[in-house]
């Protein structure tokens, strides 16, 4: 059994930053730790950014802001989010998969006042 436990989220002003944090407990293997995603109420959960080797993919809203990280060896990866926006306040979320699994992490909080 593998769990994905994030950190780092909060509230900041527009224009600060934030760094998130993912990392897997348990069994991880074969585990891929590769994304970030996040959720507003009653939306679509989004792809924010994935990491796979040295290849990123990153949503078009958050290009040139937020940097996706990520230590194989120790299945954990990391978003730096700089100059938040209030559009960027949401539950972000950690994804892993096993296989043709999906994993999630419990989701931790970004919140962004203007």
């Amino acid at each position: 059994q593998v769990r994905l436990v994030e950190s780092g989220g909060g509230s900041v002003q527009a224009g600060g930053s934030l760094r998130l944090s993912c990392a897997a407990v348990g069994n991880a293997f074969s585990l891929n730790v590769n994304g970030w995603y996040r959720q507003v109420p009653g939306k679509k959960r989004e792809l924010v950014a994935k990491i796979r080797g040295s290849n990123t993919d990153y949503a078009d809203s958050v290009k040139g802001r937020f940097a996706i990280s990520g230590d194989n060896a120790k299945n954990t990866i990391s978003l730096q989010m700089n100059n938040l926006k209030p559009e960027d306040t949401a539950l972000y979320y950690c994804h892993a998969y096993v296989g043709i699994t999906d994993i999630w992490g419990q989701g931790t909080q970004v919140s962004v006042s203007s």
